[in-house]
């Protein structure tokens, strides 16, 4: 497996329903992120949509860091810090695949605005 360490872009992100159908993405048509990987085992990630004007319940932003291990193909987040308080003290899960150079972080089915979806972020590293 290649070198998680480093600075990685959000590129694109896709979702599909529980009956995997794909599903409008989250952040939006033009997602924006960094995530960030310390060889210490620290990480961070911000993610957002990009777009300048949203109606209401529209759009997306998430924060998080904390400590992560790798094991095998799946990514581990103890959070110890986020923009969504209930993931403090929880731990993120993701299954890890790259595509050539493209880092795509997986996490789990999960109720998303009231349905269950699944999502796939697609990440490059650029330092």
């Amino acid at each position: 497996m290649p070198n998680l360490a480093g600075t990685w872009r959000l590129i694109r992100t896709n979702a599909f329903d529980a009956q995997g159908q794909p599903i409008t993405p989250p952040y939006g048509p033009k997602p924006i992120g960094l995530a960030m990987f310390h060889p210490d085992g620290r990480m961070m990630a911000v993610l957002n949509d990009s777009r300048p004007n949203l109606a209401p319940g529209e759009g997306a932003y998430m924060s998080y860091t904390g400590r992560y291990v790798v094991e095998g193909n799946t990514l581990r987040t103890r959070v110890d810090g986020s923009s969504d308080a209930s993931r403090v003290g929880g731990e993120q899960v993701r299954t890890i695949a790259f595509e050539k150079d493209i880092l795509k972080l997986s996490p789990p089915l999960r109720s998303w605005g009231g349905s269950m979806q699944q999502h796939e972020l697609f990440w490059e590293k650029i330092g």
